[in-house]
């Protein structure tokens, strides 16, 4: 069977925030809009509170309405804010109770032909069971199954999920497997917390994966905190916190039998970094068993190891972690660059692929086959 993790970017729609050319002016529109989120749950609203609120809003370009370029704001019942006839605006609300609703990314269209590159990658991978990253719901990965993959395959996904995780922009992870891969359980790491708060921008969700000659296959879906915006010292500890975590589910489940099991994903860091110490190497009281397919012999890079954009080496991001049993069933395994835009013209890639905008995504897909 083949075993493939892939990060989408979308398949349909993505936020106008994480589509843009300038990274630097929209990094800073996201960190505005989440400093703002936060500031709006308080059940009490300060003055300072109030000051920062309206100074933030009108940073996120909604001084005149609750319609920006990037970013709306519901007010589904009651008001935080009016907007006098002379201009500016005012905080009405006295904190979180006072009104309901919340702030929204605006979203725009990924082009019709890199969702059609898109499912040319899938095609072209023919997993068994592929792990999906940064997709934007259930429904939209069924569509992409039906609607998109059909076309270009004979034989497209019987099973489809994805549990809606903590993330707002629509950028959550799932899974497709084959009707003869049934998944016959799921797990939901949602609400995982510690002293810190919530541990998963997402989710890590456990599937229990059927296969053909019995047993099972535990796939745990991963996205790690990028290191897009924000303190780089915050989004460190942010990922440290998950492969901390992740690291606990992978030892529980092992003690508890289970033999076959494969984290997989966008983990947003490189294998030595400290972030992911503790899920790639463990502690000396409890060294990791985990394997990188990378590390097998008969693992194919095409000479570049990274994943993400131009491949170098600081650009291994994503990762197929597998339990001792699943690396020593191991026949095959590379990396498919086809659908990554390259200037260069490094790799190959699909003869329709002539512009960035139109590339699958600027993550390589990973794929693994092993002998279960």
């Amino acid at each position: 069977m083949r075993i493939a993790s892939f990060n989408v970017e979308n398949l349909f729609d993505r936020a106008r925030l994480l589509g843009g050319d300038d990274w630097s002016t929209h990094r800073t529109l996201l960190e505005k809009y989440a400093r703002l989120t936060r500031l709006l749950q308080r059940p009490t609203y300060t003055a300072d509170d109030k000051a920062l609120i309206a100074l933030l809003l009108v940073d996120l370009g909604l001084e005149k309405s609750d319609s920006g370029t990037y970013v709306t704001l519901r007010q589904n019942r009651g008001r935080l804010l009016s907007r006098p006839r002379a201009g500016g605006l005012t905080v009405v609300a006295e904190g979180r109770r006072d009104w309901v609703g919340w702030l929204e990314l605006r979203t725009q269209a990924v082009t019709e032909l890199a969702t059609h590159h898109t499912a040319l990658v899938v095609h072209d991978l023919a997993a068994d069971v592929l792990g999906v990253v940064e997709a934007e719901s259930r429904i939209a990965l069924q569509r992409f199954n039906v609607d998109l993959l059909r076309p270009v395959s004979d034989r497209i996904y019987g099973h489809v999920m994805l549990v809606d995780g903590n993330d707002d922009r629509g950028i959550d992870v799932g899974i497709m497997t084959r009707g003869d891969h049934p998944i016959e359980g799921i797990v939901s790491h949602v609400d995982d917390a510690d002293l810190a708060g919530p541990i998963f921008g997402r989710d890590c969700p456990e599937y229990s994966v059927s296969l053909p000659g019995g047993g099972r296959l535990l796939v745990l879906v991963n996205h790690f905190k990028s290191k897009g915006y924000g303190k780089a010292s915050e989004s460190d500890t942010r990922r440290r916190r998950q492969a901390e975590r992740v690291a606990e589910i992978y030892r529980q489940r092992r003690a508890e039998g289970h033999e076959h099991v494969v984290v997989l994903g966008d983990l947003n860091d490189f294998p030595g970094s400290a972030p992911l110490a503790p899920l790639l190497v463990g502690t000396s009281s409890a060294p990791s068993d985990l394997r990188d397919v990378s590390a097998h012999p008969s693992f194919d890079d095409g000479g570049y190891p990274g994943t993400y954009t131009t491949g170098r080496t600081a650009n291994k991001i994503d990762y197929i972690l597998c339990s001792p049993a699943v690396f020593t069933s191991i026949t095959a395994g590379g990396i498919f660059r086809k659908g990554v835009w390259t200037a260069s013209r490094r790799w190959e890639m699909y003869p329709t692929l002539t512009r960035e905008q139109d590339a699958a995504s600027d993550h390589a897909a990973l794929w693994v086959d092993v002998d279960l």
